[in-house]
């Protein structure tokens, strides 16, 4: 019989007779609880199939349940039992059939409904494929060879007169929607703004009728599209789509009230950068310039990883440094990290995000195809458009701070995913809106607008914006240092960091009078995550030898040393340690007490990148202070041996540092052993003088 190519593996084979139409009547009943393909609430009807055949499985359990009556007697204990062999052989059969339609139905049912729709044809005819089958094995199975009543076989007879009735024909009202959501879809290609009339008809044949429903189909498709459910064809158009379903949900639904803010722990601390209305992506899953989950991450010469786009965009763009850490890039070439990868694909699975397969490098092509795709969708990126310039006129228009709330809550999170979406958010005018809400007494106001200026700013042609603006740095020093919440200051602090990113902003920025100020504050006083991000702000200000004397002055190095002994914090102290001494602030790092102490500790047991950092910072300061930091490292116990350990198990730059160090104790003890050596001789001269003259 004619099987679907995707069919799934078999059901195990029933031992007995029995077990074999307990099999059946479960999957049967399994089978027959499916009305819909897609969701239960939508009226979408795409093939007749998909109705009626849950509806005639249902009749067939009851033949299984006539069966298994044999199977009991009076007292409902098991008895020997057998069907006649060809009758045991349909009903394997049979079987295989319902387990092929109950995958075939949960496939739809785990679908956006546009998934079934644009398939439609493919998928009514792989269930009429099934349908056949099933009406075959039940023709040749030999109904009056088995011990049922005589209105049970009547049921048989008229069950395989309706299966025979099956046709793969597709709705004509599926037919016309798909039509209508095509000329829709070239539509807003065009530009042309879609009327609210036209665009309720389609969403009420969707069955499409609240916010809820319009954002659980639009995470559907995207993750159809991230999955590669789709065939070939019809990906522009999911992609296209779901950018409209977004567009048309703020416009016939409204802006989403924010979740209340419940990520924060019982002390208030907050991980960098999450989302209340998001999971908690772990740090080391964001890639360090967008903060975005990372997709394909990349390692360069530096041992940093990132994004593939972003670094490629921030290669493009004429920068030979490591954005993290501020290295020169001894050579561009990027390698991609697969481990990582793995782990980022399988936490995905866990949390029900889309992502490409456990088989990620196998699918490395299809990513970059699907992005293509969505990069070069002149309808996706016309609906994203008009989806910026419709809300950033809802904000202008906001008659109070709770509207004004649910907007910048929605811009927030379209800012959030796309270097389009950045860019027509910001072409639209929503700078100039954002910028007075940073100074709003509502604190879930203030983070959301703070967090969507600092989306925005990932993008390089926005940052100019941001920076140009009237008040916007003031406004970002103003949430520094008054913000409501932690979480407030700590996206402010990182928006310092993407702003600082651009050489003439970083001397810009710590030009104000306030800013080294406040980040300072930030990292000795707020919780550990924003401690973290006050540091990774202070780093980028310090990769300009012009801002050293005022991070010095500011008090940096104590409060950089302070931060070393905290595991949370310890790898952005070390590398703002590091930056400061190779610019300028060596002999400040020398000076300050217990410095070498604390570094020596972190070469003991920090972290790969912490060590890094650390050697760094002692080779910076021991070849541009004075000659007693050398005799302090060279007296610390067991320092010959951390050095050499380090050479041996460290990163290639902690390594290249750690034989620096090694080198600079070495040529030290010679020049020690070299006086020890002078001033001997001199005394042996004199004394044979003086013995001599006696």
């Amino acid at each position: 019989m004619a099987t679907s190519s995707s069919s799934p593996p078999p059901p195990p084979d029933p031992s007995t007779d029995a077990d074999l139409l307990r099999h059946l009547l479960f999957l049967s009943r399994d089978v027959s609880s499916h009305q819909q393909p897609s969701p239960s609430s939508s009226p979408l009807r795409v093939n007749p199939n998909f109705s009626s055949v849950p509806r005639n499985v249902k009749q067939l359990s009851l033949l299984f349940e006539e069966l298994l009556l044999a199977v009991r007697d009076d007292d409902d204990r098991c008895v020997d039992f057998a069907l006649p062999r060809l009758a045991s052989l349909c009903f394997r059969e049979i079987l295989l059939v319902l387990h092929r339609l109950k995958a075939h139905f949960d496939h739809c049912s785990a679908r956006s409904r546009a998934f079934v729709l644009f398939r439609a044809e493919p998928l009514a005819a792989e269930i009429h494929e099934q349908v056949v089958d099933l009406a075959t094995f039940l023709d040749i199975l030999p109904v009056a060879e088995l011990r049922i009543p005589e209105d049970v076989r009547d049921h048989v007879r008229l069950l395989l007169r309706q299966l025979r009735r099956s046709s793969p024909a597709v709705d004509p009202a599926a037919l016309s929607l798909r039509r209508d959501i095509l000329e829709l879809i070239a539509l807003v290609e065009s530009g042309t703004v879609p009327d609210h009339a036209a665009l309720q008809g389609i969403f009420r044949r969707l069955g499409i009728d609240d916010s809820w429903n319009c954002r659980h189909e639009i995470d559907s498709l995207e993750r159809d599209i991230a999955d590669g459910a789709a065939a070939d064809r019809w990906v522009p158009a999911m992609v296209a789509l779901a950018s409209i379903l977004r567009y048309a949900r703020y416009v016939l639904f409204g802006a989403s009230t924010p979740r209340l803010d419940t990520s924060a722990g019982a002390d208030g601390k907050k991980s960098p950068f999450s989302e209340a209305e998001d999971l908690a992506v772990p740090a080391d899953f964001r890639c360090p310039i967008s903060l975005d989950l990372m997709r394909d991450p990349m390692v360069v010469a530096t041992g940093q990883t990132y994004d593939r786009d972003s670094i490629v965009r921030w290669i493009g763009s004429g920068h030979a440094t490591c954005p993290k850490s501020g290295q020169a890039l001894a050579h561009l070439e990027l390698v991609p990290n697969r481990a990582l990868k793995n782990l980022i694909c399988c936490w995905c699975r866990d949390n029900n995000l889309p992502f490409d397969g456990a088989d990620v490098t196998s699918n490395e092509q299809a990513d970059a195809d699907n992005a293509t795709t969505a990069a070069a969708n002149k309808a996706a990126l016309e609906a994203a458009r008009m989806t910026a310039s419709f809300l950033v006129e809802e904000l202008a228009a906001a008659p109070c701070t709770d509207a004004a709330h649910r907007v910048v809550h929605e811009l927030r999170l379209l800012a959030k995913h796309g270097s389009d979406n950045r860019a027509f958010v910001a072409e639209a005018g929503a700078i100039p809106l954002l910028l007075p809400l940073l100074r709003s007494d509502d604190a879930g106001l203030q983070v959301s607008a703070v967090t969507a200026l600092l989306n925005l700013s990932i993008l390089e042609a926005n940052k100019r914006l941001i920076m140009h603006a009237d008040g916007a740095v003031d406004g970002i020093v103003h949430v520094l240092a008054e913000g409501a919440k932690w979480r407030a200051k700590e996206n402010a602090a990182a928006t310092v960091l993407s702003l600082s990113s651009i050489h003439s902003y970083r001397r810009r920025l710590a030009r104000h009078p306030r800013v080294v100020e406040v980040l300072l504050q930030m990292a000795r006083h707020g919780p550990a995550s924003s401690k973290k991000d006050a540091m990774a702000a202070i780093h980028s200000l310090a990769g300009d030898r012009e801002n050293t004397g005022r991070l010095v002055e500011g008090g940096v190095v104590g409060a950089a040393l302070e931060a070393v002994g905290e595991p949370e914090v310890a790898e952005e102290a070390a590398a703002v340690l590091a930056a400061v001494a190779r610019r300028g602030g060596a002999e400040a790092v020398a000076k300050a007490e217990g410095a070498v102490a604390r570094l020596v500790g972190l070469l003991r047991r920090g972290s790969d990148w912490a060590r890094e950092s650390a050697a760094a910072a002692l080779v910076a300061v021991c070849r541009r202070s004075e000659s007693g930091v050398v005799a302090e490292l060279a007296a610390m116990p067991g320092i010959e041996w951390v050095i050499w350990e380090l050479m041996g198990a460290g990163t290639e730059r902690a390594r290249r540092k750690a034989a620096s160090l090694s080198r600079i104790c070495r040529r030290w003890a010679a020049a020690v052993e070299a006086e020890r050596t002078a001033r001997f001789s001199a005394m042996s001269v004199t004394t044979s003088s003086t013995t001599v003259a006696s």
